[in-house]
Parts: C-alpha cells; sequence; structure tokens
C-alpha cells in the first residue's frame, strides 16, 4: 500500500479531534429538538397561554430547520464550510441565549425560530466537513460517531430538560447550550481545516421565497383553528389560503427550474415518492403524539418533568435497539417487509395508549413506549435508506435534502395538529380547559391536585387524541403496501448528457 493510502486506515488523532467538533454541533442541536416537550406545561402556566399557542416553540423550531436545511449545500460551497459552521454556532448560541432570556410566549418563540436557524445548519455543515476529513475509506467509521448523539438524544433530551427544568428553571434548557457552544466555536476556529468559497449553483431565491412563507402560513392557519374556534374564521382561512397558494407556485416553479430548491423530479421515481410520503404521514402520527405524553404525565398524573423524561425514555431506548438492526436489513431485504410490521406495531402502540386511565400502570405504559419506540426504528431507518437506494448516486444530495425538509415539516405539522386536537377536547370536556394554563381544569395544572372527575376528563381528551394519531397511521400503512419488499439489485443509469452515470439500486 502507498504511503498516500495509510492515512485512511484509521481514525487518526486530527479526525477525532474534527470528528469531536462536529458531535459537540450535533448534541446542541439534537437535544434542542427533545428537551423542550418536558418543558411544554411549565411554559404554558409560567407565560398564562394556552396550548396552542405555546406549541410554537416547538414548531417554530423544526419550521425553521425546515427553511434552512436547503440553503446549507448551497451557502458550504459559496462561503466555506467552516465559516458556515462557525456560523451557524454563533446563530444557535445567540437564540439560546435569547429563548432563556425571553419575556413572553411570543418572544420565546420568535427566538426559537432564530435558534431553529442556526441548528438547521449546524448538522449538514458539519456532516459535510466530517465527510470531506475522513475520504470514502472512513466514512463509515466516523458516521457511527455521528450515530451516538442521534440515538442517545431522544433518551436523554427529556431527562436532561426535566432535570433543568426541576431543579433550576425552564431558562436552563436554553442556557446549558451556551457553555457547550462556546467551546464548540473556539474548537471550531482552531480545529477545523480552511476551505476556500467555490462558485457552485444559483441560489433559487424565488423558490425559498415561495417555499418557507407557504409552509409557515399553512401551519400557522390550521394551529389557529384551535383559538378561533374552527376553519371558517377569517384568521384561520386567511393564511392557509395565502400559504397553499404559495406552496402551489413552488410547485409549479420549481418544476420547471433545473436547480430548484428542492428537486420535484425525483417524485418521479416510484420508490422514493411512496418512501416519503409514508415517512411524512408516519411522522406526523409520531411526532405529534410526542408532544402529548409530557403533557399527560404533568397535567393529568402530576408527575414533574424530570420524572416524565424518565418515563419518556423507554421510547428511545427502543428506537435505539431497532435502529442499527432495520438498517442492517434495509441493505439486505425489500424495506416493504420492514416498515409494513414496524408501522403495524406503532398502530397497536397508539392503540394501547387509547386506552389511559388516570391511574395506568406505569410499567405498562413504559413497555408501550418501548415497542413504539422499536415500531419508530423499525421504520424511519428503512424509509430513509429505501428512498434513496433506487437514485443515481449524483441525486443522492438533493433527495437527502428534501427527506431531511419533509422530515421537519412532518414533525411541524403533526405538533400543530395534535395541539389543536387535544385543545379542542379539553374545551369540550372542561370549562376554560386548556385555555391560560388555568391551574385547576387545564394546562399547567398539577394533576394529583385535581379533582377525580376532571382527571377522568381531562385523560378523556388525551385518549381521543391518541385515536386520532391511531387514524393517521392507517394512511402511512397503506402506502407502505406499494413498497418493495424485495431487495434493490444494482443497474446502470444514463445522465442527460448520455454518459455513464451509477445508479445505486433498482427495486
Amino acid at each position: 500500500m502507498s504511503s498516500e493510502a495509510k492515512p485512511e486506515e484509521g481514525l487518526d488523532r486530527k479526525l477525532l479531534a474534527i470528528a469531536s467538533v462536529v458531535v459537540l454541533g450535533a448534541i446542541m442541536s439534537i437535544l434542542d429538538t427533545t428537551v423542550v416537550n418536558v418543558a411544554i406545561n411549565t411554559l404554558s402556566r409560567d407565560f398564562e397561554t394556552d396550548l396552542a399557542t405555546i406549541q410554537w416553540i416547538v414548531t417554530g423550531y423544526t419550521l425553521a430547520l425546515a427553511s434552512v436545511i436547503p440553503i446549507t449545500g448551497w451557502a458550504a460551497d459559496r462561503f466555506g464550510t467552516k465559516r458556515l459552521y462557525i456560523l451557524a454556532i454563533t446563530l444557535f448560541v445567540a437564540g439560546s441565549a435569547l429563548c432563556g432570556a425571553a419575556w413572553s410566549a411570543e418572544s420565546l418563540i420568535f427566538f426559537r425560530v432564530l435558534q431553529g436557524l442556526g441548528g438547521g445548519m449546524l448538522m449538514p455543515a458539519g456532516m459535510t466537513i466530517l465527510t470531506r476529513a475522513a475520504g470514502p475509506g472512513r466514512v463509515g467509521r466516523v458516521m457511527a460517531i455521528i450515530g451516538v448523539p442521534m440515538m442517545l438524544g431522544p433518551i436523554l433530551g427529556p431527562i436532561l430538560g426535566g432535570w433543568l427544568v426541576d431543579d433550576f428553571s425552564w431558562r436552563w434548557i436554553f442556557f446549558i447550550n451556551l457553555p457547550i457552544g462556546a467551546v464548540a466555536f473556539f474548537l471550531s476556529l482552531r480545529i477545523l481545516p480552511k476551505d476556500e468559497p467555490q462558485a457552485g449553483e444559483r441560489f433559487d431565491v424565488l423558490g425559498l421565497a415561495l417555499l418557507s412563507p407557504g409552509l409557515a402560513l399553512a401551519i400557522y392557519g390550521l394551529a389557529e383553528s384551535a383559538s378561533e374556534g374552527g376553519f371558517g374564521h377569517a384568521m384561520v382561512l386567511g393564511p392557509m389560503l395565502i400559504g397553499f397558494a404559495l406552496l402551489i407556485g413552488f410547485v409549479l416553479h420549481a418544476l420547471r427550474t433545473p436547480h430548484a430548491l428542492i428537486d420535484l423530479r425525483l417524485f418521479k421515481n416510484r420508490t422514493y415518492a411512496v418512501a416519503s410520503g409514508t415517512l411524512m404521514l408516519m411522522i406526523i402520527s409520531v411526532f405529534g403524539a410526542m408532544l402529548l405524553l409530557p403533557l399527560y404525565l404533568q397535567a393529568v398524573r402530576g408527575e414533574s418533568a424530570f420524572d416524565s423524561g424518565l418515563l419518556l425514555a423507554p421510547q428511545g431506548i427502543g428506537a435505539m435497539i431497532a435502529m442499527p438492526i432495520a438498517g442492517q436489513l434495509a441493505d439486505k431485504t425489500g424495506i416493504g417487509k420492514l416498515v409494513i410490521p414496524g408501522l403495524i406495531v406503532i398502530g397497536i402502540t397508539f392503540l394501547g395508549l387509547t386506552q389511559l386511565t388516570g391511574d395506568t400502570s406505569y410499567w405498562t405504559l413504559s413497555a408501550i413506549l418501548f415497542f413504539q419506540g422499536i415500531g419508530m426504528g423499525f421504520t424511519m431507518m428503512p424509509l430513509m435508506t429505501g428512498a434513496l437506494q433506487t437514485l443515481r448516486k449524483i441525486q443522492v444530495a438533493k433527495a437527502s435534502t428534501s427527506l431531511n425538509i419533509i422530515q421537519q415539516v412532518g414533525a411541524s405539522i403533526g405538533t400543530a395538529v395534535m395541539s389543536v386536537i387535544l385543545t379542542v377536547a379539553l374545551k369540550d370536556r372542561l370549562p376554560g380547559g386548556g385555555e391560560g394554563g388555568s391551574a385547576e381544569t387545564g394546562l399547567g395544572g398539577t394533576g394529583a391536585n385535581l379533582p377525580l372527575e376532571v382527571r377522568d376528563l381531562m385523560t378523556g381528551a388525551f385518549t381521543h387524541t391518541f385515536w386520532w394519531a391511531t387514524a393517521l397511521i392507517i394512511p402511512a400503512l397503506l402506502a407502505a403496501f406499494l413498497l418493495p419488499r424485495r431487495k434493490p439489485k444494482p443497474v446502470d443509469g444514463e445522465e442527460e448528457d448520455g454518459t455513464a452515470a451509477p445508479v445505486l439500486m433498482h427495486a
């Protein structure tokens, strides 16, 4: 072996140092997608606001992530990955500091969006830096390092968030990012390799101007339906109609533009289209329901934020066990054989959650959440893999970007939809339920101090919402039956200019 190839053999100190910087950024970004859920009840009480408003600290963050992800690839070429990564850390830390200092629900939502703009760039920019530094011979091993925070985030996030809320203040779920971000910033300056900006594709400014506001307005209108008393109000219909018009405009624009923000031509590939649609439907259901569980534990059962985080851990453990197994199986068999059982398991666990009472055994709840995590692991990883398997290698980068956007938008829609359903259910069952963080009958209360009949009515609102989550899994399951159930076979492809281009797999 030549001397030039030797550095590819192992993970040398320099590469491990670069990986440590990227992992720090990944930890901040991933934890902030899970750490906030257990604080929703406390925030609703402290800011004296309802669920329809406070859920925007989750929805706004994920929408910001979705908006900035497609910009990252272009910005990395235009400004250099090191500069972009340092900018992402700066935005994220500044947003975290402002979130911790927020004085109202509205200010916190605004600062969460700023934080999300930085967080959305951290992961893709960090992955680009790490992939380039590792080279093709070491990518798998360094990706395993990045996989650690991805797997641990859903477990540790709720526990860490609960501990900070209970023993310190909800503000510390944001302030804790400051020392981590300062270390990451300093190490980025010292360790990350310099790279020169390069001329890339022209950025799709019009596409961004249509897509991001379109998504935000459509989801805003949906979320406002609860507080405005239905879909007939102008504050609901107006934003939704404008949002859908902008999204239709983006579709028409993207189909005519060679370098659109999202390459819609990818959806001509049947497997990619079905896998993407199934992923979107599954995430709307699952991620929306993830907002409900901490609220049930705190508002109905009277658990602390920390104990709620501990009780949610089995879901993350189940996903952590299943994901690597499902990832290996996805390379050996058709993804339909994995996704269909995974969705069935998720559906069964949702049925279990529809049977919750005010005193359901926590062993029962832990078992339900553990198997739900197993179902998620056997669904998300194969869907992501299967969506990319039948594409040309030259298409994978844009396809990965689209999948990340789908994932974040699905999470935004899910949290908005489930919060609307729960808010309406509480209003129907309880006078003033869910509004203003009412300590007696709404969110923000302590379940242990509530009259038994009120706890039962609140539980009914939660189980009603879980029935909707169960129903949303059904179209995902039906779509999954269109996924390939045989191992894809490699075939040759051809680019538009007639030159040979490798295709990953063919169903």
